[in-house]
C-alpha cells in the first residue's frame, strides 16, 4: 500500500514555520519584536486572520508572547512560558512538518518494555483484563535540558505481530502508526483527550527532578487519548506534565 501524499499546510502554518526558522536561525533575537501583523499583510505574507493563526501557533510553542498595545516579541529561554503541547498536538506537528520536536526540545531515557498494565482505567481503555501483559514505550521530553512532560505510550499485544520493532526504544523508520496503516491496510484514529488532575508519584517526581519531603503533595495533570483502529482500541498515549505545566492542543 503506497502511504498517502503529504497534504500543503494551510498558509497560517505555513508562515508561522518560516518565522520559527527565522528565530532559530537567529534572524530574529530574543526580545525581537515581529512586524506587525498589518505589516505582514502588507508584506504579501497572508490575510490578517492567517497572520494572527501564525502568531497564535507560535506563541502556543513558546516561541513568542503577544501583549495587546506591544506587539509580539520573540521570547528567550529563560522567558518562555511553562507550556508543552499535547501528545496528540506533537503527532499532527509531525505529520505537517516532519518535525517530531519543538525548538529548544529534546527527549531522553526513551525505554520499550513488556509490562502488565497495572492501571484499572487504562485496562478499560485498551479493552483488556488488569494485569495483562502490554507493550510500554516511554520517554521524557526536556526543554533546555528541563524536563517538562513524560509521555508514556501503552500499546495492545495485537499492535506486535505487526509491529515487532515496537520493543526497539530506538527511532523506527517511520512513525509507528503509518507503518501499521501500511502493514495492515487499517487506519489508526485518535478519540478525543482526556484530562484529570492526580497527586505524582514518587518515580514521576524524581523523573521531573522535584525533590520535595515525602508528605507535600505534588500535583500534576495527566492527559490521555486513545488510539483505535477497526479492531478497537489499540493504544493509551498518556502525557503526564511538569507541575506548574499548562497544555495547549495546538502545534
Amino acid at each position: 500500500m503506497n502511504p498517502a501524499a503529504p497534504k500543503t499546510p494551510p498558509k497560517w502554518r505555513q508562515l508561522a514555520d518560516e518565522i520559527a526558522a527565522q528565530i532559530a536561525s537567529g534572524v530574529y533575537a530574543p526580545d525581537d519584536r515581529l512586524p506587525s501583523v498589518q505589516a505582514q499583510v502588507s508584506a504579501g505574507k497572508g490575510a490578517t486572520a492567517t497572520v494572527h493563526r501564525a502568531y497564535q501557533a507560535l506563541e502556543a510553542e513558546g516561541l513568542v508572547r503577544t501583549l495587546q498595545g506591544s506587539g509580539t516579541t520573540v521570547l528567550g529561554p529563560e522567558s518562555a512560558p511553562l507550556s508543552t503541547i499535547t501528545g496528540a498536538a506533537r503527532l499532527e506537528r509531525l505529520r505537517r512538518t516532519g518535525r517530531a520536536l519543538a525548538p529548544r526540545e529534546d527527549y531522553v531515557n526513551s525505554r520499550s518494555v513488556l509490562r502488565s498494565c497495572a492501571d484499572p482505567e487504562v485496562a478499560d481503555l485498551l479493552g483488556i483484563d488488569l494485569y495483562d501483559e502490554v507493550v510500554l514505550r516511554s520517554r521524557t521530553f526536556v526543554r533546555d535540558d528541563k524536563p517538562i512532560a513524560l509521555a508514556l505510550n501503552v500499546i495492545h499485544m495485537r499492535a506486535l505481530n505487526t509491529l515487532p520493532e515496537l520493543l526497539d526504544s530506538g527511532p523506527m523508520e517511520k512513525f509507528r502508526h503509518d507503518l501499521y496503516a501500511e502493514r495492515t491496510g487499517k487506519t489508526i484514529t485518535a478519540g478525543p483527550e482526556r484530562s484529570t488532575a492526580r497527586l505524582a508519584s514518587d518515580n514521576e517526581l524524581s523523573e521531573f527532578g522535584i525533590d520535595v519531603p515525602p508528605d507535600i503533595p505534588v500535583p500534576v495533570l495527566v492527559l490521555r487519548t486513545v488510539y483505535s483502529d477497526e479492531d478497537g482500541p489499540l493504544e493509551v498515549w498518556v502525557d503526564i506534565l511538569r507541575p506548574g505545566m499548562w497544555h495547549s492542543s495546538r502545534a
